[in-house]
């Protein structure tokens, strides 16, 4: 299937983006192979806006699904179909908040069981919307989680741990209940206190996030609060002078902030992530349990080493570009003979 997958989001914002050299450079122009992006660049195909512009030689597309975009979809699918491609859905939006407010509408709804009913199948970017999926009416469809180049020298953004410091809050929303953020940022502020060592939360919420963080502050305590938006690569940069990343999102997400720590080499607690899930393990329950593995990633170098290397093992063996691949190729060939590419 190498070259011949594609992702198609209908409608959508995302300026097109050929992923030929696979991960390519983290300062190539465009999307970073990351999210939906990284179904497209694992396979070295394309993310594009338009059916019309798929390569003539296109087996799968993956078709991605939003609210505003749905009649767009089935037009998508109906063209795929002339053109004798299997067709894959999958919700672009897709923790359980995103999912609940898709759903909250009579008719988005039945377009979504029209489009299930018309895709081939679906690919599910979090194990969570499967059942889903099924009862919506698709004949088939499985689990991949969002892959990340993970044996690319170049997306290797790690830095030694002498010169790593600090916590950082991975949750961003104080407005989303399942986000949990305001526990995860309280939290932090404890250990951050405890351990003697800053820690950095991104406000994107403007005002209102600005003066629930005002709240924090207080003499002593390095709290560092990030507003400006950054290129990926400096995003990257900025979260690997971290020791760990800390959140508490129980949003069942497919998990970038996850990601994100692997390609800086650092571990990732407190969230439900698929990408978390595989890589880091599940969260521990206990409150008191998870405030002492905190504390011992933040004083323990050879347990903090130990745990960074596990989960990139277990990451490369799932979450890397090839194994995801392999994966989907396993996947859309059990579907049916008609599928295999």
């Amino acid at each position: 299937m190498n070259g011949n997958f594609h992702v198609i989001n209908p409608e959508g914002r995302d300026g097109d983006r050929f992923f030929r050299d696979g991960a390519g450079s983290p300062h190539d122009p465009g999307h970073a192979p990351v999210n939906y992006h990284a179904y497209a660049a694992c396979h070295g195909g394309a993310f594009l806006r338009r059916v019309g512009d798929l390569p003539p030689a296109t087996e799968i597309a993956l078709v991605l699904l939003r609210k505003r975009n749905l009649r767009a979809v089935l037009k998508t699918l109906a063209a795929l179909r002339s053109r004798g491609v299997v067709s894959l859905i999958s919700l672009k939006e897709s923790g359980s908040h995103q999912v609940a407010d898709f759903l909250n509408d009579a008719g988005r709804c039945t377009l979504f069981r029209r489009i299930c009913g018309e895709a081939d199948g679906f690919l599910s970017s979090t194990p969570e919307l499967s059942v889903l999926y099924h009862s919506a009416g698709c004949r088939g469809g499985f689990f991949a989680p969002t892959p990340y180049p993970l044996q690319e020298a170049a997306w290797d953004f790690s830095v030694p741990i002498l010169e790593r410091s600090g916590i950082f809050v991975g949750t961003r929303e104080f407005r989303i209940p399942s986000r949990n953020h305001w526990r995860a940022v309280t939290m932090a502020v404890s250990m951050a206190e405890r351990h003697q060592c800053p820690v950095t939360v991104v406000n994107s919420e403007g005002r209102h996030g600005r003066k629930l963080l005002e709240g924090f502050v207080r003499p002593g305590l390095d709290l560092r609060i990030v507003e400006e938006r950054m290129p990926y690569p400096e995003y990257l940069r900025m979260l690997s002078s971290h020791r760990i990343v800390f959140q508490l999102d129980g949003s069942a997400v497919p998990g970038q902030v996850a990601g994100d720590a692997l390609l800086c080499r650092m571990p990732c607690l407190g969230g439900n992530g698929a990408v978390d899930r595989l890589a880091f393990g599940a969260p521990p329950e206990d409150p008191s349990a998870l405030m002492e593995l905190t504390s011992r990633l933040l004083t323990e170098d050879a347990f903090w080493t130990d745990r960074v290397t596990s989960a990139l093992g277990r990451a490369r063996e799932s979450l890397g570009f090839s194994a995801v691949r392999a994966l989907i190729k396993r996947e859309v060939a059990s579907l049916g003979p008609k599928y295999e590419a």
